[in-house]
């Protein structure tokens, strides 16, 4: 044991300082800065190091890092789409910079994904029904698949719901045929949400679970966006196929290929881009 200067023994890590503890796991003298607190007395840095090496990382079902407490992404999503709407009510020019049209986006690509964190303005009920499913969902969802997956499938599904919206929206057929599709911003994360639903029918159902709740929501909200006005049921099926196009990759290539998944998901990615070129491309808007 290192003696300093004859005062008692000193840390392995810093010869400088004196350390009265001893760690609990290998006996040696530690210093303050090199103390980690354990279940019984303190560990050194070291022995604490070496067993987070030995220790095997936990993974869902679906080859995601499995993660205990609150579901941190969710609560983000949440928390950003609040701050958004907040910023919305002060400055109008927020929603028009975030919201997505179809005539916009060759000039604005961003719009696709940012559209997902705006709401209705005028009233807080629009976010609030967005957000209070995106929670229901969410924490059910994230811990299944892990956080970085889950954020993925999130924003995939959202950018999808927008190009469902200019795949499906109409188009002008006349120089003053405004009332359009093609011409009406469109907000919201329900496309995104509606890609989380679908996403936990298909892995329940790889899953072996019950998925007759899930369809059952589903259902009900698809009805909802026909039947009640203003409503974008073309980002509602945009980002539905999309959630359950990306859960279908990774519940087929499962834990064992985890790094497949993220090859898959890129490829829905491309897949969405591909699509929303070729109809911007294919849509020639009339001129005086």
């Amino acid at each position: 044991m290192t003696e300093h200067g004859g005062f008692g023994p000193t840390c392995p890590r810093h010869p400088d300082r004196v350390a009265l503890v001893s760690c609990q796991r290998c006996g040696r003298p530690t210093c303050a800065e090199c103390q980690r607190p354990a279940a019984v007395g303190v560990q050194c840095v070291d022995c604490v190091k070496a067993q987070q090496r030995r220790s095997r990382t936990l993974v869902t079902a679906f080859g995601g890092r499995a993660t205990q407490g609150r579901p941190v992404v969710t609560i983000s999503l949440i928390a950003i789409c609040a701050v958004v709407w907040v910023g919305q009510r002060v400055n109008s020019k927020v929603t028009t910079d975030l919201w997505y049209v179809p005539i916009l986006s060759k000039e604005d690509p961003w719009r696709f994904l940012t559209a997902a964190f705006v709401h209705s303005p005028d009233t807080p009920f629009h976010l609030l029904f967005d957000m209070y499913a995106l929670w229901i969902v969410g924490q059910y969802l994230e811990p299944m698949l892990g956080r970085v997956r889950f954020l993925a499938l999130y924003l995939i599904s959202a950018v999808g719901g927008s190009v469902g919206f200019e795949l499906l929206a109409s188009t002008p057929k006349t120089v003053t045929d405004y009332n359009v599709g093609w011409l009406t911003p469109t907000v919201g994360a329900s496309g995104a949400v509606f890609g989380l639903f679908v996403a936990v029918v298909v892995l329940n159902r790889h899953l072996g679970l019950q998925i007759g709740p899930m369809i059952s929501l589903i259902a009900i909200n698809a009805v909802l966006g026909f039947v009640v006005p203003d409503v974008a049921w073309q980002s509602h099926v945009g980002g539905a196929v999309t959630g359950g196009l990306c859960a279908g990759a990774i519940a087929v290539l499962g834990r064992q290929r985890a790094t497949m998944q993220w090859a898959a998901l890129a490829g829905v990615t491309v897949l969405l881009i591909v699509l929303a070129v070729i109809r911007f491309d294919a849509v020639h808007l009339p001129t005086a």
